[in-house]
């Protein structure tokens, strides 16, 4: 019997037969070889983040990141002005070249000139932050930056940073717990339970607050944080008394990631003041320069006034070709006496 319309398929189509033969076998082996692939690097990639992550984000620290042959221990930066005397520049460029080459170091003297600060009104001072950015760019596998302002001659040249500061054990004998940040009686203190593997930020107080003429900073993910917070243009705007160094004492006190990493040692460890820097404040004795300090720091040397001629030509200085450094003129006996010194080691 024929039908007029061909019969209606089945709504179930029939089942596939199985896989099977050597197309098959491999295609199974390949789709567990992919699960194994995407497994390890899943694991892989896992293990890396919990490494990165507890050791610090590769910043340098505990020498965890490779290091190449001759690299610098440290970089001393000292920052210059553009009309500062060319003699007084190089007496003082010569200080910190002697110390370097005792410690294998590098130095780094750029003039503030070379950075924009911000508006002419911006104080220049603010020009030693992208210097030590600078110092990062050019050796960027140097553990530590020394800022040393170009007020301070290094007077015991035979220490080196590692022994004297910046040491895990050296750092933890001599950093100040639990005193007030900015002296005498400000409510954020240090930290008591800081590890000096941990300590990035190393420097001391004067009578008036944080002296950055002289400080050391570790190099890495932090310090990069740090110097770009403290060199942000809302606080160059500010127009803080003192600029950046009251910047740094608000960022300080108000941010617990950079409190969380200072250490503040006594003033003579790192920044003897050889004089008050405020006539109307006199200098502690316990802050004095005095004979085996590692620095001596003439801060305020340039706002002072030596004798009667200094104080009758101030008023015509700003219109004049600088004739005199009044830094170089309070400089003088000690940098001769380190000169002397030098001498006698044969180091000239």
């Amino acid at each position: 019997m024929h039908f007029a319309l061909p019969p209606r398929k089945s709504s179930n189509p029939p089942p596939y037969a199985n896989r099977s033969g050597p197309r098959a076998f491999s295609l199974r082996r390949l789709g567990r070889l992919q699960s194994l692939i995407v497994a390890a690097v899943g694991t892989v990639g896992f293990l890396w983040l919990v490494i990165h992550l507890f050791s610090g984000g590769g910043g340098g620290r505990n020498g965890k990141n490779y290091v190449p042959p001759g690299t610098p221990k440290a970089v001393v930066v000292t920052v210059f002005e553009e009309t500062d005397l060319a003699s007084w520049k190089e007496s003082i460029m010569e200080n910190r070249r002697d110390y370097a080459s005792r410690h294998g170091y590098a130095t780094f003297f750029p003039n503030s000139s070379a950075y924009y600060v911000g508006p002419s009104s911006t104080p220049r001072s603010w020009a030693i932050l992208p210097a030590l950015r600078h110092a990062m760019t050019l050796y960027p596998h140097t553990p530590y930056l020394f800022h040393l302002a170009p007020t301070a001659l290094i007077m015991r040249p035979q220490l080196s940073l590692e022994e004297h500061l910046t040491a895990p054990k050296a750092i933890e004998e001599l950093m100040q717990v639990d005193v007030p940040v900015v002296p005498p009686d400000s409510v954020i203190h240090t930290f008591s339970h800081l590890k000096g593997e941990n300590i990035d930020f190393i420097l001391s107080q004067d009578t008036a607050g944080l002296g950055p003429g002289s400080m050391i900073i570790r190099t890495g993910e932090w310090a990069r944080y740090f110097l770009d917070a403290w060199y942000d243009p809302l606080y160059r705007s500010y127009n803080f008394q003192k600029a950046e160094r009251h910047a740094l004492e608000h960022l300080v006190q108000w941010h617990g990631t950079v409190l969380a990493r200072l250490a503040l040692v006594p003033q003579r460890m790192i920044n003897s003041y050889v004089d008050a820097p405020d006539a109307e404040t006199p200098l502690p004795k316990e802050n004095a320069y005095a004979e085996g300090d590692f620095v001596a720091n003439f801060d305020g040397c340039n706002a002072r006034i030596l004798d009667k001629e200094a104080s009758q030509v101030k008023a015509l200085k700003p219109k004049l070709i600088r004739s005199r450094n009044d830094c170089e003129t309070e400089q003088a006996a000690l940098w001769g006496r380190w000169k002397e010194m030098i001498d006698r080691e044969g180091r000239s």
